[in-house]
């Protein structure tokens, strides 16, 4: 997430990207999954598989910050 008053300039690794990615790259090199860096100043590691039905599986490192149960 990003919170710059909260001193977070940035997102170390930004998942979303990779949903783009992912197929584009499937779609250069023939193949359905990839291992990816993201090289910023917080940078991370992720894993990215391509399915079959169009959708894509992100996965890597994370730390759980805040914990919580929503009602409605």
């Amino acid at each position: 997430m990003f919170a710059s008053a909260a001193g977070i300039p940035e997102d170390p690794v930004t998942g979303s990207m990779y949903t783009v990615l992912g197929p584009y790259w499937q779609a250069k090199t023939g193949r359905s999954t990839f291992r990816a860096r993201q090289c910023s100043k917080r940078g991370g590691d992720v894993q990215v598989e391509v399915k079959d039905n169009g959708r894509v599986i992100v996965g890597g490192q994370a730390v759980n910050v805040m914990e919580g149960d929503l009602f409605y």
